[in-house]
């Protein structure tokens, strides 16, 4: 019935899941969600940032703010970010943004003694809480030097010197790029394609040879066994519509029909480090649930406003 309204039950399936990278299906729901999910990931999953720098000293090459900037974009362990407060609703230091429980602090103290250049990296943050910490901090009572030595901060020469206090905060990649938990979410729509067998039969193997290499990516292949045309990895089509211009050209339209399936989206999540993948995605689905809540509860009071309008204008009346 038009207008009637109805229930989706959206399902995942995952493919593959690392801590900084997942791939996952979305299935049962419509484009309007799957961007929902997106935009919300990118830019509405709480982490912490560096956000105030006190330079003490700074003999470097480099000027305050640059490395202001740079510490700021430093992807700092976010696992407790969305129990943290806002330093702007935090009651505990009247919006200072300083106290524990919307802070945490750094200090950095590095400064040069040879004539060798001294890296100076994110492994010289010393945190006030160790659960907060830059992303290659291991637990073994210090940093992995095997594998990362840490961002690189400023390069000191002899004599030169860096000490600094900076105060990181709960944020969101909506007010700022460095609180963003995501380096890159996408969705595709799952391709859907069908071969016209028939069709396919009146090609010689040159021909179909020709057809399966005009596609940039490996979407088709010949079976060496049968010589028929299969579809060997139909989420390599990239909706670039190029086999179906060479079907055309060779005189067989219809040959395939591709469609995009509308309930079914395949994501890939890239993640800065600050939070796992998969936390990523779950804390995406629960701000998003809060947000319907509000407009679920905004729709409820205008109802009722509403309501209370009209028995005010019928008492009035009477």
């Amino acid at each position: 019935m038009e207008g009637a309204s109805y229930q989706r039950f959206p399902k995942i399936k995952i493919r593959e899941l690392k801590d900084d990278y997942a791939k996952f299906e979305l299935r049962d729901t419509d484009a309007s969600m799957a961007n929902a999910l997106r935009r919300v990931m990118i830019a509405e999953v709480p982490t912490i940032a560096i956000d105030l720098v006190e330079i003490e000293v700074n003999s470097s090459v480099l000027n305050d703010e640059f490395i202001a900037h740079r510490l700021g974009l430093i992807p700092l362990t976010s696992e407790r970010a969305m129990s943290m407060r806002f330093s702007r609703d935090c009651d505990a230091c009247d919006g200072d943004g300083q106290c524990e429980f919307c802070s945490v602090e750094f200090h950095l103290r590095a400064k040069c003694m040879s004539d060798q250049t001294l890296d100076v990296t994110s492994n010289d943050l010393y945190s006030s809480d160790h659960t907060v910490v830059p992303v290659n901090f291991t637990d073994s009572g210090g940093y992995d030097s095997t594998e990362q030595r840490g961002i690189i901060i400023v390069k000191l020469r002899r004599g030169q010197e860096l000490r600094l206090r900076a105060i990181a905060r709960k944020g969101i990649g909506k007010d700022h790029a460095k609180w963003s938990p995501a380096a890159t979410v996408t969705f595709m729509y799952e391709p859907e394609i069908h071969i016209n067998e028939d069709m396919m039969e009146t090609l010689t193997l040159e021909e179909k040879q020709s057809f399966v290499e005009s596609s940039p990516t490996r979407v088709f292949d010949i079976d060496p066994n049968t010589q028929q045309v299969v579809v060997v990895d139909a989420e390599a089509y990239t909706y670039d519509d190029e086999v179906l211009k060479k079907a055309e050209a060779m005189g067989k339209p219809g040959l395939v029909e591709i469609y995009a399936k509308e309930d079914s989206f395949i994501f890939t999540i890239e993640s800065t480090g600050a939070i796992k993948a998969s936390q990523l995605v779950l804390n995406a689905i629960e701000i998003l649930k809060q947000k319907l809540d509000a407009v679920r509860l905004s729709e409820d009071t205008v109802e009722a406003d509403d309501q209370f309008g009209e028995l005010g204008a019928h008492m009035r009346g009477g």
